[in-house]
């Protein structure tokens, strides 16, 4: 795969690992659009998007030769894997994820800070709901982790290359030889 360019990159994880911040960080090293799957799926007051206006929205944004999608979706995955070169699975431990996804969310309630669409997070949420983002880290966790490896495993997408990172220093080594390569592999 020697002189092989990242073009259209995945950027796939358990939610709260990182995936958007490092997508914006993989975009900005090639010059490629970001595509950040979740301010496409929820609407106003955390309101699913209907799955054909979510479609819609995705082959919009990934009919270009370059592009970094981060996201889980399976219901979009038809669409985006079959055009993508790369994954990046941030395959962070539990200890990790679940560190990061309370500092966020306590840090975003304090904040008020909008994600997208109007939607924010709350206290009550976080921690008085069953759509507690907390909660859906602590259940789904596994799940996703046992999905993606099955999926690598029976190579579900064969043109895509995965790359697999375990720390967020592997993370930062990754952005750095995109920012020295603009992609191109050595």
């Amino acid at each position: 795969m020697a002189g092989e360019w990242m073009r259209r990159i995945i950027v796939i994880g358990s939610s709260c690992a990182g995936k958007t911040t490092l997508a914006r960080r993989i975009a900005g090293a090639l010059d490629a659009p970001h595509v950040e799957l979740d301010a496409l799926h929820w609407g106003p007051n955390w309101t699913e998007r209907p799955m054909d206006e979510l479609g819609e929205a995705v082959l919009a944004r990934i009919v270009g030769s370059a592009w970094v999608v981060d996201g889980n979706y399976s219901k979009v995955r038809d669409a985006v894997w079959p055009r993508a070169t790369d994954a990046v699975w941030l395959n962070y431990p539990f200890p990790l994820v679940l560190g990061r996804s309370l500092k966020r969310t306590i840090a975003r309630a304090f904040t008020g800070e909008e994600l997208f669409d109007g939607c924010r997070e709350s206290f009550r949420i976080a921690f008085f709901s069953r759509d507690s983002i907390i909660w859906w880290v602590i259940t789904s966790f596994r799940r996703r982790r046992r999905e993606y490896e099955e999926l690598f495993r029976t190579s579900g997408f064969p043109n895509v290359r995965l790359t697999e990172l375990r720390h967020p220093r592997d993370a930062e080594a990754l952005v750095r030889r995109l920012e020295e390569t603009g992609g191109r592999s050595e």
